[in-house]
C-alpha cells in the first residue's frame, strides 16, 4: 500500500530538520577542527540528506574559488575524524554518511542574474 501524503510530509519535514541540524553540527565540528591555510574561506551552503538517512551530501563554497580542489582534500583528508565526532555528537540514528561536493547552484545563479541584467539592458537601449 502506498503512502499517505501526510507520511510524505511529515518525513520531508524529518529530512528538512535532519539537513539544518548535520549544517549547524558540521559548521561547528569543521570551525574548530579543520585548520584551513590563510586567506580560504569555507562556507557550508547546503545539506541534503537521502530519504533513507544513510548519506548526507554537504555542500561548500570555498574563497578565493582556486583553493576549492585544496579544501576538498583537506576534508577528504579529514573526513573519517569528522564523521566520528558528528557520530558521538548527534543523538540520532543513524548518522549519515558525510560526502563533500562543491556547490554550484550559488555560481549558476549569479549566472543567471548577470545574462538578465544584460537582457534588460540591451532591451533599454
Amino acid at each position: 500500500m502506498g503512502r499517505s501524503n501526510l507520511q510524505i510530509m511529515a518525513g520531508e519535514q524529518r529530512i528538512k530538520k535532519v539537513n539544518e541540524l548535520l549544517k549547524r553540527e558540521f559548521g561547528k565540528i569543521i570551525l574548530k577542527e579543520i585548520g584551513f591555510p590563510k586567506n580560504i574561506l569555507v562556507t557550508l551552503t547546503r545539506v541534503e540528506t537521502s530519504g533513507n538517512l544513510q548519506q548526507s551530501k554537504v555542500f561548500i563554497s570555498v574563497i578565493p574559488e582556486k583553493e576549492t580542489l585544496n579544501v576538498l582534500r583537506i576534508l577528504g583528508k579529514e573526513i573519517y575524524n569528522l564523521q566520528q565526532i558528528l557520530n558521538r555528537r548527534l543523538a540520532m540514528r543513524p548518522v549519515p554518511k558525510i560526502k563533500f561536493l562543491i556547490e554550484t547552484k550559488i555560481k549558476e545563479a549569479a549566472r543567471i542574474e548577470e545574462l538578465l541584467e544584460k537582457i534588460e539592458k540591451e532591451e533599454g537601449k
